[in-house]
Order: C-alpha cells, then structure tokens, then sequence
C-alpha cells in the first residue's frame, strides 16, 4: 500500500475543556496549536480539530451494517490490530459508553475487520477499526 497521506477534519465541540480531556487524556492525542475557540490534536498522525460551536447540532442518522446501526457521520482511524485492542481497552477502563462494542464485523468475509463506536463528549460518533489483513481495507 503507497503511504497515506494526513486528513485534517474540523468538527463541532460546546465544550473544549471536555475535548481536551477526552481526545488528550483518554485517546492519548498530543495538542498542537489552540486559540480561545479550537483545539488541534494528532489522531495518528491526523490532523483533528475541535472548533467551540454553539449552534444546534442535527439529529444523528444511523444506517444498518452487519446487523449493528452504525451512526452517521462519524470519523475515526484503521488502526494495527493491536492498537486497536489496547484502545479499546483503554476506553473501557474510562468507562466510555460504547455505541457499538468492539466486534468483529463480516467475520470470514472480504473486508472483515475489528470495529467500535463510540461518541465523544459533545455527541461526536468516532469508529476505530483494524484489519488481521490490511489489504482488506477496500475488499469487495
């Protein structure tokens, strides 16, 4: 697989010292640069950032995958298996309620991989997965 490049992703918080705690604390992201209204943080070498928002936010959707109702949208990172396990770990051990408990989905199928979904303080869904078989990512 050729080397990926960065995403950067802004996303809606109504507390930053809440998204300070939960993307710095619990899932170990260091912090980059910060103002009165945003905090950057290094998910795995992305670029996350949360902007202070205080407009409404919509009513999440779900659609139906593998048997689960996966909320829409949400963001997260495909991490080594286990990464992934240690996260998950550590997300339990937080007490962090779990929209999705950590599972493997399409078990013995093209793209099976290990998934959780979980929110974060503000109501942001984030889905970590892992691949046994990276070349699995785009499996048809």
């Amino acid at each position: 697989m050729a080397a990926i490049a960065p995403f950067h992703i802004a996303f809606p918080v109504d507390d930053l010292d809440a998204a300070r705690h939960f993307y710095g604390t619990i899932l170990g992201c260091p912090e980059g640069r910060s103002a009165a209204d945003w905090i950057d943080f290094n998910l795995y070498g992305h670029q996350i950032v949360a902007h202070r928002a205080s407009a409404p936010r919509a009513a999440a959707a779900h659609n139906p995958v593998d048997g689960h109702d996966v909320p829409v949208p949400h963001f997260g990172v495909v991490l080594p298996p286990a990464d992934w396990r240690a996260l998950a770990e550590r997300l339990a051990a937080a007490d962090i309620q779990f929209v999705i408990e950590p599972h493997t989905r399409f078990p013995g199928q093209p793209g099976e991989q290990s998934t959780m979904f979980f929110l974060d303080p503000a109501g942001n869904a984030l889905e970590f997965k892992a691949f046994a078989d990276l070349e699995q990512l785009f499996a048809q």
